[in-house]
């Protein structure tokens, strides 16, 4: 037997919904996103940690409810944060550039900013980040704390000097150049820029001759339209540009090693720094996780050591955001499920399948540390947990529909082990009615002997027959008024008929005990459909 040591597939994370979940939870920092992608499920052994990763979620919600203005200012925060986790480990190895060392002392601001949040709110310990405050002060020598950063003349006496010597010369250089700028001016009328340069039109020839003859001006540019002259520099200046030149040379030297000291002050801090990221990843997921918790109505399930999956009132996220967009009202189900083997029977259009859906997704959501959609939830952890639905891929792998669903069964089968749950949906219902029965009773048999939470979908009611398989009937249109049913059918158009069903469905799921219990909705909605009385009629002559 192969060594499955996922929880679920893609496949299963996908249907079940943990994939759009995650993906609607607002993550805002870059650690938040690379620890979600990184996030393990909770497995068996690992209740306690799992009670203590949701009490955390259920603190962050309080948090946010208490004081919703500092978590706006946490959110702000983490908004604007950068990965600087590559710098982080270079500075050991290398030197940062002026723009790394900026953007890590924005870091620290930022975390900073954290630490005097959690002070206000108090956090739970885990994501209470390490001071980083004396490192902080190395960057920001000034302590104005202000997100800025410059190679400052406090981090080296000799920098400050060589900076002063360089201003003075700039300063002579410029002088001198002043004082020759008035001397053109006063000798020839010319009048130079600030850069003590002038711009001549080449339609200007006489001044252009004129000024070729200056000694103190040379040409420095010229194009289609103009000719830009400028001061000729003395020796004197020349050696000036010359003396700042080397200055700049050893500034840029200094610089240098300023950054090189810097950089290995801030190696010191590597492990504080990707602790405090990791810490801040996880701060903000599980914020994102209690927001989304709040905002869609979740509870904090409860963690049990048996392997049990129970849940009132249950709602399929995504199903309901689809239905909400539409004007639906989604109706809540409730399931209670052990080691053995449920089937859920009822007509199309009963919604057997998101039942099924649901129950995955309550199991795994809960598994991944997140709160479930429901009124409360009872969850025993799995080992393996997959989901057996149609795929609309297998027409691209070359398989048939049954094909391709015998492939995915036979990966069920070789994987599964100890408490594993499986969420398999009409199986069979690809070949002829009378293999597909007997391949569902047979499945069913081996199923119910094996230590797995098995929940079926199924139109072969006769498997329900077995007393140590559970059967869930959909309600559908048991307890509907069919007076008013009819009356909004029939002055509806084709699609609204569709809907107008749908609306009377009830979606809960019951216990049956016998098959005199278990309602005929296929043959309820062909009839409002409009299907021949007739042929209604000789349908329930052979169900007798």
């Amino acid at each position: 037997m192969a060594i499955v040591k996922r929880l679920a597939n893609m496949k299963t994370r996908r249907e079940t919904g943990l994939d759009f979940v995650v993906n609607a939870i607002d993550i805002q920092t870059p650690f938040g996103v690379k620890y979600i992608k990184a996030h393990k499920p909770f497995l068996p052994g690992q209740e306690e940690a799992l009670r203590e990763e949701l009490m955390r979620v259920e603190c962050m919600m309080q948090i946010a409810s208490e004081s919703p203005k500092d978590i706006e200012t946490l959110q702000e925060t983490f908004m604007v944060m950068k990965d600087n986790t590559f710098s982080i480990e270079r500075a050991a190895s290398s030197v940062l550039s002026v723009v790394e060392i900026f953007e890590l002392k924005t870091l620290l601001l930022q975390m900073e900013k954290i630490l005097k949040l959690n002070e206000k709110l108090g956090f739970p310990q885990e994501f209470v980040l390490e001071d980083t405050g004396a490192l902080l002060d190395v960057l920001d020598p000034g302590g104005d704390r202000l997100n800025t950063f410059y190679i400052y003349d406090s981090f080296s006496e000799k920098l400050g000097e060589l900076r002063r010597e360089k201003k003075e010369k700039e300063r002579e250089i410029r002088k001198q150049q002043k004082a020759r700028k008035e001397f053109v001016k006063e000798k020839y009328g010319l009048a130079l820029t600030p850069k003590f340069e002038i711009v001549v039109s080449k339609s200007d020839q006489n001044s252009i001759k004129m000024i070729d003859e200056i000694s103190e001006l040379t040409r420095t540019d010229e194009d289609y339209m103009s000719v830009t002259f400028a001061l000729v520099a003395t020796e004197e200046v020349e050696g000036l540009m010359k003396e700042c030149d080397l200055l700049m040379s050893n500034i840029e030297e200094e610089e240098l090693s300023v950054r090189e000291q810097l950089s290995e002050e801030i190696s010191k801090y590597e492990t504080v720094l990707l602790d405090n990221c990791l810490r801040i990843g996880r701060l903000d997921v599980t914020l994102s996780k209690a927001l989304y918790a709040e905002k869609h109505n979740c509870v904090m399930p409860e963690i049990v050591d048996e392997h049990i999956l129970e849940f009132e009132d249950g709602r399929h996220l995504q199903l309901e955001e689809v239905l909400k967009t539409k004007g639906g009202v989604y109706c809540p189900v409730s399931i209670s499920l052990k080691d053995g083997v449920t089937c859920i029977t009822g007509a199309n259009m009963g919604g057997k399948t998101i039942s099924l859906k649901l129950a995955g997704m309550v199991s795994i959501l809960a598994q991944y540390g997140f709160f479930v959609p429901c009124k409360s939830a009872r969850v025993g952890l799995s080992n393996y947990m997959q989901i057996l639905i149609g795929d609309s891929q297998s027409i691209e792998r070359g398989l048939s529909s049954f094909g391709s669903e015998m492939e995915e069964l036979k990966e069920i089968l070789d994987n599964s082990k100890e408490r594993s749950l499986l969420l398999i949906d009409e199986i069979a219902s690809g070949t002829n009615p009378a293999e597909g029965l007997a391949l569902t009773r047979s499945l069913v048999d081996h199923l119910k002997q094996q230590p797995y939470i098995t929940l079926m979908t199924t139109h072969f009611e006769t498997v329900t027959e077995d007393k140590d398989v559970k059967n869930l009937q959909v309600l559908g249109l048991a307890e509907a008024d069919f007076t008013k049913l009819d009356r909004e059918i029939r002055y509806a158009n084709r699609r609204q008929r569709i809907e107008v069903i749908g609306k009377y469905m009830d979606y809960r799921l019951v216990v049956v005990e016998s098959s005199r219990q278990v309602p005929k909705d296929a043959l309820n909605i062909a009839k409002m459909l409009g299907i021949d009385k007739s042929i209604i009629e000789r349908a329930k002559d052979y169900i007798k």
